[in-house]
């Protein structure tokens, strides 16, 4: 397995609460963790996230946190199919912050084509599933 370059790391309130959401509703698993510093290793295909539970152990706090917390930015996560992960919020009647769409964005001489929703996890970080439909050329 390559290592990514870069794996956020999320501070959240109540670690169980976030693996609840992150594992049961949308998929990940949980690569490692030590349950004693509040702290999971998650991964989902090639995305790595890992959360930490504020307060537990040193945490890199630069300003007041206050939920929802990753304010003007969203996570994207490239996966397969989402209709599953849908269905498992949908069941948990965990809302969704967009609805299923397609959109087709332009890169380079051409166009790339998603199939995306958004969800807030339960510290207000905003994901976005998205299933990739291909390219088109113009």
């Amino acid at each position: 397995m390559n290592e990514p370059s870069l794996v956020p790391e999320l501070l959240v309130e109540n670690l169980e609460a976030s693996l609840d959401f992150w594992c049961d509703l949308c998929g990940f698993s949980i690569l490692y963790d030590r349950k004693e510093d509040g702290f999971a290793y998650l991964t989902l295909g090639n995305a790595h996230i890992m959360l930490e539970e504020k307060g537990i152990i040193r945490n890199w706090i630069t300003a007041e946190l206050k939920i929802p917390y990753g304010r003007g930015m969203n996570l994207e996560i490239t996966v397969d199919s989402f209709e599953s992960i849908v269905a498992r919020l949908n069941e948990r009647n965990w809302p969704l912050f967009m609805e299923p769409e397609e959109k087709w964005y332009r890169r380079g001489n051409g166009e790339i084509g998603v199939c995306q929703f958004l969800v807030q996890d339960p510290n207000g970080y905003l994901l976005r599933f998205s299933e990739m439909l291909g390219e088109r050329f113009k």
